[in-house]
Parts: C-alpha cells; structure tokens; sequence
C-alpha cells in the first residue's frame, strides 16, 4: 500500500514479466495435483492409455497393413501426441483465470500472464510427456529414426500454436456465453478424436472425404509431421501454411475479444448465474 513505484526501464520490466509468468506457471501445473512428479506420471499414463488402446483397436480391426511402412507405433504416437498437446492447450487456456479472478487483485497479476502461464504449463508437461515416452520406448523396446526430428517437432508446437489460439478465443467469450463456450470445447475435443485424422493418412483419403477433415487445423500438422516423421510418406494434400495462418487469425480475434471482455466483465456475473 506504502511501497513507492519507480519507473523501470525496458530490461527490467521485460525480466519481471517473464518472472511473473515463471512462478504463475509453476503454480498452474501444481494446480492439478499437490506432487509435480504425479501430475506428470498421470499425463504420462493418460497417453500410454491411448497409445495402447489405439494399438488394440488397429491390430482387432486388421488396419496395420493401412498405415505407413516403418515403426507402427511411432506411426500413432505422431497422431496422439499432436493431438492430446492440442486439446490440453485448448481446455488450459480457455479454462485460465479471467479479469474477474481473485488472483488478478494483486497488482503484478494481469489476465495476459495468466494466460501465457496456462499455455506454458500446458506445453512443459506435454514435451516432458513426450521425451520420456519416446526414451523408453527408444531404449527399452526398439530403436527407431526420426527423419527430420527437429521439423517434426516445430509440427508439434504448431499443433500447441493452434490449440492457444482456439482457446484464447473461447476465454474471450466464455464470460458472456459460459454454457455455450463449455459445450463448444466439449464437442471440438470429441470430434477431433476422428477429424484430427490420427488414425489415418491425408493421401490415403478419397477427395469427398479430404474435404471433411481438411477444415481442420490439427488434421493439417498431424499429416505434415508424419512427413517428416517417415522417410516413405510425402503429405500431397496438407499444408504447413493452414493452421499457421488460422492460428494467427485466431489469435487476433482472440486479443481484441478479450481485451474487450476484460473492459466490462464483472464478478457479478458468476454471482447472478
């Protein structure tokens, strides 16, 4: 209440923000659970979950033979990763504290940290996730290439891109239509469990089938990372540019929107629904 605020120059408020935006990750990913070792072995399981069960599913229903020639598990890892990366973006940014938080009561705390903090913490556990399971498998089970690790890998942020942009853009209007907002991101994360297209192939598809799932932007980096992924596939009918792009459009919307819901939002809202 008494400290005097002096004027600080541009590296020392540059180094304060990352600061602020360090401990409020910190904090975002304890969140989830009290021990950080467990929150990252439950993230851990979630994905040996998928990866298990979408190899079951593709071994009963006799589609191995319709995946790329090399490491068939390598083949769905590079569709799970991207994917359950691109979700938790989703429900981590759009599920960030708002103007209306308690949090944003203390003078250092503003929604843009809060919302960078919900990205990166999203982002760490999903890179730690996906390092530690390609290292054993790698070690324990079977050596395995990466033609292009470190493009492969810029399809995994870009997927991560993607995921913030769609989220910001729900943050932005979840105070004025919350139900809506929760359904909306209910309903994407379930359809993108077939239209993100991890269970096959962008050149594998029929033309009346491309045009159902190249609206999406998951669809798109999925298919260009098991590019770069595998030596023998070529992606012929998917693009880097799309979800760059989108994301980008996303992103602005998502600015403007938020900075205008943060102009009028009030904690009187919550309290009247």
């Amino acid at each position: 209440m008494f400290q005097q605020v002096k004027p600080k120059s541009t590296l020392h408020t540059a180094v304060s923000i990352l600061e602020l935006i360090y401990h409020a990750t910190v904090r975002d990913v304890r969140k989830g659970h009290g021990n950080a070792l467990m929150a990252l072995a439950l993230n851990i399981l979630q994905a040996v979950v998928f990866i298990a069960a979408f190899y079951v599913m593709f071994s009963l229903l006799g589609l191995r033979g319709a995946a790329l020639r090399g490491d068939f598990l390598l083949y769905i890892m590079s569709g799970i990763f991207l994917f359950l990366t691109h979700i938790k973006t989703i429900g981590a940014v759009s599920g960030a504290e708002g103007p209306s938080s308690p949090m944003m009561k203390h003078a250092p705390m503003n929604t843009a940290i809060a919302i960078m903090a919900a990205a990166m913490s999203a982002l760490y556990i999903q890179v730690l996730t996906l390092v530690i399971i390609l290292f054993v498998y790698h070690v324990a089970f079977t050596p395995f290439e990466i033609e292009y690790p470190f493009a492969a890998f810029g399809m995994f942020l870009l997927a991560w891109f993607t995921g913030f942009a769609i989220g910001l853009v729900l943050l932005a209007i979840k105070p004025w239509f919350p139900t809506f907002t929760s359904t909306f991101a209910t309903v994407y994360q379930r359809a993108n469990m077939i239209a993100s297209g991890k269970m096959f192939v962008a050149n594998a598809l029929p033309s009346y089938m491309l045009a159902m799932f190249d609206w999406n932007p998951l669809f798109h980096c999925i298919d260009q990372a098991r590019g770069y992924v595998f030596v023998n596939y070529v992606p012929r009918n998917s693009s880097v540019e799309y979800p760059l792009y989108v994301a980008l459009v996303l992103v602005m919307l998502g600015l403007m929107g938020e900075f205008y819901t943060r102009q009028r939002a009030s904690s009187s809202w919550d309290a009247r629904r």
